[in-house]
């Protein structure tokens, strides 16, 4: 009995010692690793024509992968964002047509180089007169601005002899060669032999340029194993032939005549433009999608990709900054011929609005102080106060995940309150759009993220349901080149990447974290919309003087009809909340009669219209105020209404009004702020796109207050001025 219990013992476990050793010889095998790559780099990693990431870089990961039996969760985040996920232990590993330099072997480990860089020259195919540089004397030759090229044909310039042209981009470089502006051109090899096999008719010549090799990374001292198993696949594809099929599928030296692969670049297709300009309205303070720089230039990713596309497909663009919900009714009004504002796609915008492919896949991230190391994923938010932006995509993530984690949530109107709120340790984190947190980071606030990103919704560029098909194909269009050529990916790194933009990094910018940097940065801006508040607050209420002194009279006149109408103006107008009265005008009407009202001109009409109803009842109170008996006086005396008005009651009544008179004209001037919300750029609204720009909210706003501040007691002390003269 005994010896049949120890056999049966003895087969369960040897059943299960093969069961763990199966269940572990999957596991291994089935390990998933997350691998960042960039959104575009052609040849490298870039989007074919049906959408799928394809290159040297995907497809080496992809067969390493299925030679060393481990399977691959990739990532196309961009070069930047890929770093930074390797470092905050966010991915495994990444590979992005890396070089390894002494500066990045500090913080990572590099497999063996799978790609020797260098920079080469191109020629036409037909050019047999260029061999070598020094068939280059006398001719003009190009290269991309700020590129390694670009410093290769600065330094050799005097021995070889020849004339430089820099371009921005590749495709206005290929064109230069094509035209025979340009009899050469230089940029990495492996760019231009993909540019080759895509069906440039171009040819490599000359000694290429040796750099850095390139190679796949993993964070220093960790995921050894993954980088020997890379190291041993690469070896087996060079072993069996296959990275050389990789290489020759995306690269050619134009020796041969290569013909377009079914993963090449498809050639752009240009729509024809139905009017002379397109208006697009976007938002005005929407970092890094759209901002005013200190320049007073409108920039950021909407701004530069849109622009970009006007000129790929040939046509006129006339861009207005006037908000999101301000563009979104001004595109419902037909005064905005399409949007672009960072704008997600929902099922709800789609039953009104038309959209192009997606532009930019968003997500949302939760963010900490700098020195925040007690948050490092969603369970040590338990008992933690959360906060995001009303009525946003994180805000309904942190409302649907607040039990589940034990936090509180607490929701802010605007961004400048959110980063302040962290700032001053009212809330422990706070969670916004992946690439508004990551500007802020560049603009200097001190925060970082600590877990891997949410994903979000796509946005679009929009036009109104059944309008402008046209300008949506022509944006889809360019929007498919950038992608190709690998602009957009340029764009998108130049606002969201590791390093500031060109225009945060200028050495002839002032600190603007400091209120003497802010004030010389943006005196100009500033000033310009104090000259706007100024501008509206007097030219509405000299406007509202006439309108309300009419109506005041009327509303004291014998007549009844008079009374009558002067009573349900001033009703109607005092009804009607300001914000809903400059909408209605701005966009309400001009979606009923056709006819388009400037917002500038819809703020002085609202504030017109709004002063006078107030004026009419400080003229009839001044009236009012007046002894009757003055009035019965004259009648008796003989003297007509009109004539006892002129002579006796008015006067009296100007002297009682002046102080009211007085107090309306300093709210007027407050009530300028409303204005912002049709798009007019008064002075608050200028303060929120400085705020957009250097998130420095509190010194902004200080800066504003005083401004209104000077400016009121100035206009109030010239009042009381008069007052006295006029007494």
């Amino acid at each position: 009995m005994k010896k049949n219990k120890f056999l049966m013992y003895l087969f369960f476990m040897l059943v299960g010692i093969l069961t763990l050793g199966f269940a572990s010889t999957n596991e291994a095998a089935e390990k998933t690793y997350k691998i960042g790559t960039d959104l575009t780099f052609a040849p490298f990693e870039f989007q074919d024509s049906s959408g799928e990431y394809v290159g040297v870089d995907v497809d080496l990961i992809n067969e390493i992968a299925k030679e060393e039996g481990f399977k691959i969760d990739l990532r196309p985040l961009g070069f930047d964002p890929s770093i930074q996920g390797v470092q905050s232990n966010q991915l495994d590993g990444m590979i992005a047509g890396m070089s390894v330099t002494k500066e990045r072997e500090k913080t990572f480990d590099f497999s063996d180089s799978y790609f020797d860089g260098g920079i080469q020259m191109a020629v036409q195919a037909s050019n047999n007169d260029i061999q070598s540089y020094d068939d280059l004397s006398g001719k003009t030759v190009a290269a991309k601005v700020g590129t390694q090229s670009a410093s290769f044909l600065e330094e050799n310039q005097d021995k070889y002899g020849y004339s430089i042209k820099n371009y921005d981009a590749a495709d206005a470089m290929y064109n230069a060669l094509n035209n025979n502006n340009v009899q050469a051109i230089f940029d990495d090899y492996p760019v231009l032999g993909y540019a080759i096999t895509s069906g440039q008719d171009f040819k490599l010549v000359g000694d290429q340029q040796e750099s850095n090799p390139y190679a796949f990374a993993v964070k220093k001292g960790e995921n050894s194993e993954l980088l020997k198993k890379f190291n041993a696949g690469l070896k087996k594809l060079k072993a069996s032939g296959k990275y050389d099929e990789i290489l020759n599928e995306y690269i050619s030296t134009g020796s041969d005549n290569a013909t377009t692969t079914s993963s090449s670049i498809s050639e752009m297709k240009k729509i024809t433009p139905l009017k002379d300009s397109y208006t697009v309205v976007s938002d005005s303070a929407f970092a890094p999608f759209e901002y005013e720089d200190a320049d007073g230039v409108y920039k950021g990713i909407d701004v530069d990709l849109l622009t970009r596309i006007a000129e790929l497909q040939g046509f006129n663009l006339d861009m207005k900054y006037i908000g999101f919900s301000a563009a979104l009714q001004s595109l419902d009004s037909g005064q905005g011929d399409g949007m672009i504002a960072g704008m997600t796609m929902t099922d709800e915008r789609k039953a009104n609005y038309d959209f192009s492919d997606s532009y930019f896949d968003s997500g949302i991230q939760l963010a900490v102080a700098e020195d925040n190391d007690d948050i490092k994923n969603y369970d040590d938010l338990a008992g933690k106060t959360v906060g995001a932006k009303v009525g946003t995509e994180s805000s309904d993530w942190l409302q649907s995940h607040a039990k589940e984690y034990d936090f509180d949530v607490k929701n802010f109107d605007t961004a400048d309150q959110l980063y302040d709120a962290v700032k001053v340790g009212s809330i422990d984190a706070m969670m916004d759009d992946y690439p508004v947190i990551g500007y802020a980071i560049n603009q200097g606030q001190a925060l970082k993220t600590p877990i891997e990103r949410e994903s979000g919704g796509q946005y679009g560029f929009a036009v109104k349901k059944g309008s402008n098909p046209e300008l949506i194909e022509m944006f889809n269009e360019g929007l498919k080149e950038l992608k190709q050529t690998g602009e957009y990916d340029e764009i998108v790194n130049t606002y969201i990447g590791n390093e500031s933009s060109s225009e945060n990094s200028n050495a002839d910018s002032v600190d603007e974290s400091t209120i003497w940097g802010l004030i010389k940065n943006n005196y100009p801006a500033l000033l310009e919309g104090l000259w706007n508040t100024i501008v509206l607050a007097l030219v509405s209420f000299a406007l509202a003087l006439i309108v309300g002194v009419i109506f005041g009279l009327f509303r004291v006149s014998p007549i009844g009809w008079l009374r009558t109408i002067a009573g349900i103006y001033i009703d109607i107008i005092r009804g009607i909340p300001m914000m809903v009265l400059a909408f209605f005008i701005f966009f309400g009407l001009p979606g009923m009669t056709g006819i388009t009202i400037p917002d500038f001109a819809a703020g002085i009409i609202t504030l017109t219209l709004n002063a006078s109803a107030y004026i009419a009842e400080i003229v009839r109170g001044g009236i009012n105020a007046v002894p009757v008996g003055q009035m019965e006086a004259s009648r008796s005396l003989g003297l007509g209404y009109n004539k006892t008005m002129q002579k006796i009651v008015l006067p009296q009544a100007v002297k009682i009004m002046i102080p009211s008179f007085i107090n309306q004209f300093v709210i007027s001037l407050k009530d300028t702020t409303i204005i912002s919300a049709i798009g007019v750029v008064e002075l608050l609204q200028t303060g929120k796109i400085i705020v957009a720009r250097t998130t420095q909210s509190s010194y902004v706003y200080l800066i504003i207050a005083i401004m209104y501040l000077v400016l009121i007691t100035i206009l109030t002390k010239f009042a009381n001025r008069l007052d006295k003269k006029v007494k």
